[in-house]
């Protein structure tokens, strides 16, 4: 394997995992940990993710708990939770968070997968830019190669490319299918 080709596949693998990561964060009929744990509190002055102020829990399918390490930090939990963009409604107890996911009405999920198409065309853009990259270091780097060389590198990126661009796609599919399956 050249370096070219081990340069794109560690950079596409990283765009595949950003996918991944933005795709746990969509929520689904099931709850999900990831679906809260970036969300960022105000806390002693400094913006933290919630997964570092309390354990994050799924009791039952359809219920996140969280269960602060600091219980002074209940209250800017639950601020943070109802002001961010996901639109849950937490429970407050005063010793623990409950946030009671609703059924997704079929409105909801057709945004969703808008959302998921929007992310999932993102990162198709971002492999072709490495792509792109690649391509032209290739070209610089080898500027006394003869084009036939030159042109036979960039294919093999082409093919890691279509590759990647077609997990993208899997991954899309898989995604949708949960949000839309009822």
């Amino acid at each position: 394997m050249s370096k070219y080709e081990e340069i794109a596949k560690v950079k596409m693998d990283k765009t595949i995992d950003s996918l991944k990561k933005d795709f746990s964060q969509i929520r689904t009929g099931r709850a999900n940990p990831a679906m809260v744990e970036d969300i960022k509190v105000e806390y002693y002055g400094a913006l933290t993710p919630i997964n570092q102020l309390g354990a994050i829990t799924i009791p039952e399918p359809r219920l996140i708990v969280i269960n602060p390490y600091d219980k002074t930090s209940l209250k800017a939990i639950e601020k943070a939770i109802m002001t961010s963009s996901m639109g849950f409604s937490p429970n407050n107890d005063g010793i623990v968070i409950r946030i009671p996911l609703p059924e997704l009405t079929g409105e909801r999920r057709k945004e969703l997968v808008k959302v998921l198409k929007q992310k999932s065309e993102e990162k198709k853009v971002a492999i072709r830019n490495i792509r792109r990259d690649v391509n032209d270091e290739i070209k610089k780097e080898n500027s006394e190669s003869s084009s036939d060389q030159i042109k036979s590198m960039q294919d093999v990126i082409q093919k890691i490319t279509d590759v990647y661009i077609a997990k993208i796609g899997d991954i899309t599919t898989e995604k949708e299918k949960e949000i839309t399956t009822v």
